[in-house]
């Protein structure tokens, strides 16, 4: 007798230790599905971002090139008064 009831404690044990395995793993496979959102979230945004970044960029004006402009015109006004007086 004591052999079948160490026998039906280590079933039992055995089955408490298999329900506890799988009630860890299905936390993690829920844990490791939110990191997955979380990335695919963080993904479009830094896309969203990068996009915007770029729009940004293209439509500033090139400051050396305004400079460029701002001083011909201000040695064509300059040599201009110095011709005409």
């Amino acid at each position: 007798m004591t052999t079948d009831s160490d026998h039906l404690a280590a079933v039992e044990e055995f089955a408490e230790l298999r329900r506890s395995l799988d009630v860890g793993l299905a936390r993690i496979d829920g844990h490791l599905a939110l990191l997955a959102q979380r990335h695919d979230r963080m993904d479009r945004d830094l896309d969203d971002l990068a996009a915007r970044v770029g729009a940004l960029e293209h439509g500033r004006w090139p400051l050396p090139a305004v400079a460029a402009l701002t001083a011909a015109g201000a040695l064509a006004v300059a040599v201009w008064q110095v011709i005409g007086g």
